[in-house]
């Protein structure tokens, strides 16, 4: 049976600037790399800094039509109330780029890092944070013209997460205990004992949530006023499904974890949908992915249904909210399984829309095989790149996704 999407659906791929541009030396990440054990350096990452050229060529080749890529604060401004030109007009060249081969720019201004300076200020429980940002975001909308998207955090939810966790985890560094460095979008780690590795990421710390929902709200307010994009923030979804008995402790767990940053949405242009896996909900809250050998690469379970299930809760939440999937994908190394995921995801993803979810774009996660925040070992991309040359090897996966957007949909 064939499934097909609405005309004027936009399909890309989308990156972030700290895993793929490389030596992003004046970033928050940049400074805590390598000093924790177990955690990877990015170093000159996929050098996409030098080589984005070739990056998008490889997504238009492909048939593909937007391409979703970060600018970077700490390049933007290095120093507190320094902002440089010349990288202002480095992401204004990408973002002109994309237009000239037709595809559409999809800008996000926040990826999880910050500058080095805003960090040792005290990061976003500094007083003045969200003014920093939104003098920030004024500064960057002066190269927005033409962008018809633009998302000004990525994944706050998970963001407050990650300050959360690294908070924690420094004050348990300080006080001796020598805790190997846990990427928060590494489901476990990275031991050969699989019983070792099944956990549950903590809950968003809502402290530093309320303070991204007035970022997010500041930013918007400054974007509409100096640009005609559509604004909206990107919010990882967990897919989370109940036991049966346990519907009232999903309520509050998506109220928490992905609610409380779904809301605000109601105001946007529109509400970016993350969605990779599904976890059950049980009487005791999230329940941490078992081992299987058919786990992904980031110990998650493969459940391609996840991108319906997420769609259809930002649904409900948002109301009329328009969506863009703007992140699904799978960290596998067997391409082959990538296009299986890929698909069944998207008839998920077909089906919310004929219910009635407004669904506006599909984005895929990654275009490259990146860096992974502290680790290198899992690989999402449509692309692989090689460490030492950085030559690009597409894989079928990409040619495959440019198909399904050129015929509309997928022939089955």
């Amino acid at each position: 049976m064939a499934t097909s999407f609405p005309d004027g659906f936009i399909w890309g791929a989308s990156t972030a600037a700290h895993q793929t541009e490389g030596n992003n030396v004046n970033s928050d990440m940049w400074a805590s790399e390598g000093m924790f054990p177990g955690m990877e350096r990015s170093g000159d990452a996929c050098d996409s800094y030098h080589r984005w050229r070739e990056d998008m060529q490889l997504l238009a080749d492909s048939g593909l039509t937007a391409y979703r890529f970060s600018v970077e604060w700490a390049r933007i401004e290095p120093v507190e109330g320094e902002f440089s030109l010349a990288e202002l007009g480095h992401y204004r060249r990408m973002i002109e780029h994309a237009i000239g081969l037709g595809l559409t720019p999809v800008v996000t201004l926040h990826h999880f890092t910050v500058p080095r300076w805003f960090s040792e200020r005290g990061g976003w429980f500094t007083e003045d944070a969200v003014s920093l940002f939104e003098r920030y975001v004024e500064r960057t909308a002066a190269i927005l013209d033409g962008v018809e998207w633009v998302v000004t955090i990525n994944e706050p939810n998970m963001l407050a997460m990650m300050v959360g966790m690294a908070r924690a985890f420094a004050q348990a560094q300080q006080g001796g205990e020598q805790q190997e460095w846990q990427s928060p979008t590494v489901d476990g780690d990275h031991a050969d004992d699989q019983a070792s590795r099944p956990q549950v990421l903590p809950a968003p710390d809502p402290e530093i949530g309320a303070i991204l929902v007035r970022a997010h709200e500041a930013a918007r307010t400054v974007l509409r006023a100096r640009t005609k994009a559509k604004i909206g923030w990107s919010v990882a979804n967990g897919a989370l499904v109940a036991r049966p008995g346990s519907e009232a402790r999903l309520l509050e767990e998506q109220r928490v974890r992905e609610d409380l940053y779904l809301e605000p949405s109601k105001d946007d242009d529109f509400v970016g949908v993350q969605s990779y896996s599904s976890q059950w909900v049980g009487p005791d809250g999230v329940e941490p992915h078992p081992p299987h050998p058919d786990n992904t690469l980031v110990n998650t379970a493969y459940r391609p249904d996840a991108l319906g299930i997420a769609v259809r809760h930002v649904a409900a939440v948002t109301g009329d909210t328009p969506i863009l999937v703007t992140e699904n994908g799978i960290a596998t190394d067997d391409d082959a399984r990538r296009i299986a995921y890929t698909m069944e995801a998207l008839g998920h993803l077909a089906e919310a829309i004929k219910d009635g979810a407004d669904v506006r774009g599909y984005l895929h996660w990654s275009l490259l095989d990146n860096f992974e925040w502290g680790h290198w070992e899992p690989t999402f991309g449509l692309v692989a790149v090689d460490r030492e040359t950085f030559a690009r090897t597409p894989k079928p996966s990409l040619a495959w996704l440019g198909s399904v957007a050129q015929n509309g949909g997928i022939d089955s």
